[in-house]
């Protein structure tokens, strides 16, 4: 397998020749990365000469859908599902909040959820809240000194009265990859469905969602290198027992009856690009193969890249005096998003001090106050956050470990 082409990858994200960055290594990109050229370019496009409603036969409105189809059918593709299994909405957040109501609709009291302590906000708080219309919420904790989540506990929670089950591939303060195929496999056997929060997984490589298994997967494209969309699969087989939570002529639509606000469709239409971006890459790199051999490929050559530049920082943060590493601190084992509990200063305060060093950085709870109370951090202190992706260069891991040597 080659070795990723960082220059090649630079070249394709304009926020590297924008001026007002020079100087600035982004390590936040966590709570979103830079846009790929493809998206913008798409995007742009649409806004020129498509910014009508789609669909209708007129050339511009045919174009203007058959663009949104398109990066339905490439996403699809990429993820190793049917089409008719991807829907688009407004954030995963939101998705999951429609879920939680299609769930409401379709369990029956006294039916129970399983959800984490380790998850972002998201994957958590729209479930919890069914415990308020009578359905039982079980609560999968982590290791409260290490954050790891044992499958073996999920096993002791498990019963015919579990219709779902939900859980981060990784969590966004944590980082430690959660083994979704096993985990999948554990709760199918006890007659649940998957739920998986993709978000802060994705970014680090688009996942065979249709080889892993699990019933729904989410992430958001906005964390992607696209636009400010929310994108769910759902395994056709569950999105048809499930109640419509659109308008009701869109019952029969598995694309629209999750979905139940108008779509962007420029934002959509632009989506598209991420894929043109992994088949890109692809090429350039010499991976052949159908759409999700192609994404398996470059997904591999992300992870390497990622791990071979995160192992040092690693090296560079664990047995800190006054500094806890959340997480494994083997790189194979982990997303390269990194946080730190500092007790000499908040985290917000530490992003301050390396941004006036070069470096943008995150402080703070990052919505995940579950799972920092479990570890045994007070959110208001927060966690210093440094996380990264396949664009990020060995000089800009460099320039972090310098500034950490003068703040910590």
């Amino acid at each position: 397998m080659a070795m990723l082409d960082i220059e090649y990858v630079r070249g394709q994200f304009p926020a590297f020749d924008e001026p007002s960055l020079k100087g600035q290594a982004f390590f936040e990109n966590a709570g979103g990365s830079y846009t790929c050229r493809p998206v913008i370019e798409r995007l742009t496009r649409f806004y020129h000469a498509r910014k009508v409603q789609p669909y209708a036969p007129y050339e511009a409105s045919r174009l203007g859908g058959a663009e949104m189809d398109e990066a339905r059918a490439r996403l699809a593709g990429l993820l190793g599902v049917g089409e008719d299994e991807l829907s688009f909405g407004p954030s995963t957040t939101a998705n999951t909040y429609v879920l939680a109501r299609a769930f409401a609709g379709f369990m029956e009291k006294g039916e129970a959820i399983i959800v984490t302590n380790q998850d972002h906000e998201a994957n958590s708080g729209p479930w919890r809240r069914l415990a308020e219309e009578g359905f039982e919420i079980r609560e999968w904790k982590m290791n409260p000194e290490t954050g790891h989540l044992d499958p073996d506990d999920l096993d002791d929670l498990l019963d015919e009265k579990v219709r779902l089950v939900c859980f981060p591939h990784c969590s966004n303060v944590v980082g430690e990859e959660n083994p979704v195929v096993e985990i999948t496999a554990r709760a199918h056997a006890a007659g649940a469905f998957v739920c998986v929060d993709g978000v802060s997984y994705a970014p680090h490589g688009f996942c065979n969602v249709g080889m892993m298994g699990p019933d729904i997967y989410l992430f958001s494209a906005y964390k992607t290198y696209g636009p400010h969309q929310g994108i769910m699969v759902m395994r056709r087989e569950l999105a048809r027992q499930l109640p419509n939570q659109a308008h009701y002529f869109n019952a029969e639509s598995l694309t629209k009856k999750f979905t139940p606000a108008g779509p962007d469709h420029a934002q959509i239409a632009a989506c598209a690009g991420m894929a043109d971006y992994i088949d890109a890459l692809a090429e350039h790199h010499g991976i052949a193969g159908d759409a999700a051999s192609r994404c398996d490929g470059v997904h591999q050559l992300m992870r390497d890249h990622e791990a071979a530049l995160l192992q040092p920082l690693l090296d560079g943060v664990k047995g800190r005096n006054a500094v806890r590493l959340l997480g494994p601190d083997q790189a194979e084992r982990r997303a390269p998003t990194v946080a730190l509990a500092l007790s000499h200063m908040k985290g917000e305060a530490a992003a301050e001090q390396l941004a006036a060093r070069g470096i943008m950085a995150g402080g703070g709870d990052f919505y995940a106050v579950r799972a920092l109370e479990a570890l045994g951090i007070d959110p208001g202190h927060g966690v210093l956050r440094l996380s990264f992706v396949h664009y990020t260069s060995r000089d800009e891991v460099d320039a972090l470990l310098n500034a950490l040597d003068d703040i910590l």
